[in-house]
């Protein structure tokens, strides 16, 4: 690639964290209206060099420039603002001020006062102009995911930047959305805004970018056009080792005898979804896709009592289970990895092994006293299950990559021995490898006799399961047995196909709605 036909670039950034080499003589060239491709496993580095493009980290050797100019000096924060922004996974739009508040926020007037409606006028004409379709008066707080990611777009172009950087942003949007988004970002190259675009969804960077940069071990070990680089190649060269299989699961298949463990009848949950009927058997690993707006987070959140349905039962081995209780779905042998381990997984500031047991400390102890050594034996143990790559069992897991963290949450779930394990986007924001991991358990975890539902519309994942039940504007659609094919199963999610009965599910000897 030319470097003189770069709008941003990296070159030769080293950077040391104490002992711990986070990038090392690192490179990389983005051309002006190109989006590119930055992968590898988390700890690969990439969010070390976002820092470093953004200006809020010094390398220790190399340097940063801008359209064949020096970075401004890490005070100018004006000047990397001018150049550069990064919309990162979890939003920086303040909930409680206006969209108009947000794209101004820290330049909202240089006079003493705040002109309130020229502020929202101006932030009108900023909305128009990039075609963001929201009233700037509306608090951010109700925006959806899709919609806030392009008003911190907006915002950073608005300021002069015309290089994004883009981390993980499909991770919380159905495939419209996702589509939307790519479309935007062809519109805005068009007018010569860059891209870095930085996703664990690989056939993302092949949908969107035209070049790519692959990080392994603080290390850049491949970089070039996409069209050069197969899709095993670009797997083999983020995990260093040839692609790991994803679709070959050989689990025997279910006894006609197999019990009942979750049984769902008329469930509802108003404005999200209605009559769910669903029966899933010991051993059985049952897949739930849909689009955000389909109701299938919702019924997940319902089964385990995270949100109360408002009408219908749920019964757990035979036995009904309060609606909208955790400590419910607990005693009943449920365990859950919920949709974002951020917000409802994790305790950041506590280590490994307090998160690990904390929905069962009443079995570490008497009278309120916690055993370290029994705790400390159960998270080595899922330390080991699940290949969690940390210092020790009591690391900070605010200090683990985000494919730990979620193998940390997993473990949490699995550590009240649940017979049915409901998993909401499990590889969400992951790894190759980590979410490899993370799948073999679920059927390591079916193959001990456990029900497992998996919550998702990421193909990969679904492949894992016996039967893919599909939900549509709050109901099911469809269902697939195994084998089913990708342009069926996204036209079914898509709504492009719904039907409220499927020969698959007459095929596959189940009844969704007995």
């Amino acid at each position: 690639m030319e470097r003189e036909s770069a709008l941003a670039e990296a070159l030769g950034i080293t950077k040391r964290f104490g002992p711990t080499v986070a990038l090392q003589d690192v490179s990389l060239q983005v051309q002006r209206g190109r989006s590119h491709g930055l992968v590898g496993r988390n700890g690969a580095g990439k969010s070390t060099l976002v820092s470093v493009l953004t200006g809020m980290t010094a390398p220790d050797a190399g340097s940063v420039r801008f359209d064949g100019q020096a970075a401004p000096g890490l005070g100018d924060r004006e000047g990397w603002r001018r150049r550069v922004a990064c919309v990162y996974q979890r939003s920086t739009i303040i909930p409680s001020l206006t969209v108009a508040e947000n794209l101004f926020i820290n330049r909202q007037s240089n006079a003493r006062f705040i002109n309130w409606g020229a502020l929202r006028r101006r932030a009108s004409r900023i909305l128009d102009e990039y075609q963001v379709k929201v009233d700037a008066s509306s608090l951010a707080g109700t925006l959806d995911v899709e919609t806030r990611q392009l008003v911190e777009i907006a915002r950073a172009l608005s300021v002069g930047a015309r290089f994004i950087i883009l981390d993980e942003p499909t991770a919380k949007l159905d495939g419209a959305a996702s589509s939307r988004l790519f479309g935007r970002m062809r519109m805005l190259q068009e007018s010569g805004v860059t891209f870095l675009y930085i996703s664990h969804h690989l056939q993302e960077i092949y949908n969107v970018c035209e070049t790519v940069t692959v990080l392994r071990d603080a290390q850049q070990v491949r970089a070039g056009s996409v069209a050069d680089i197969s899709h095993d190649q670009l797997v083999e060269a983020i995990t260093g080792e040839a692609r790991l299989a994803t679709t070959a699961w050989s689990r025997p298949p279910l006894s006609p005898a197999a019990p009942s463990v979750l049984e769902v009848k008329s469930l509802g949950l108003e404005g999200s979804f209605d009559d769910m009927h669903l029966v899933a058997r010991a051993g059985e690993v049952v897949g739930i896709a849909g689009s955000a707006s389909s109701g299938s987070v919702g019924f997940a959140r319902s089964v385990v009592g995270l949100d109360k349905a408002t009408s219908g039962r749920v019964s757990v081995g035979g036995s009904p289970m309060a609606l909208g209780s955790v400590p419910a779905s607990l005693d009943a042998g449920v365990g859950c990895v919920p949709q974002d381990r951020h917000k409802e997984g994790l305790v950041p500031l506590l280590g490994v092994a307090e998160n690990t047991t904390l929905s069962i400390m009443e079995r570490l102890g008497r009278f309120g006293f916690v055993d370290r050594r029994r705790r400390k034996a159960l998270t080595t143990a899922a330390i080991e299950r699940l290949d969690i790559k940390t210092s020790g069992t009591e690391t900070p897991v605010s200090q683990l990559s985000g494919g730990n963290q979620q193998k940390v949450v997993m473990g949490r779930a699995l550590a009240n021995e649940p017979r049915l394990l409901v998993l909401i986007e499990p590889t969400s924001g992951v790894d190759v490898r980590s979410k490899q991991s993370l799948l073999q358990v679920i059927d390591d975890v079916a193959r001990e006799g456990r029900t497992v539902l998996v919550v998702t519309d990421d193909l990969e994942d679904l492949r894992s399961c016996d039967r893919v039940v599909v939900m549509y504007r709050g109901q099911v659609s469809k269902e697939f047995a195994a084998g089913w094919a990708d342009s069926d199963l996204i036209a079914a999610i898509e709504g492009l196909s719904a039907t409220s009965t499927t020969d698959e599910t007459l095929a596959s000897g189940h009844d969704p709605f007995k």
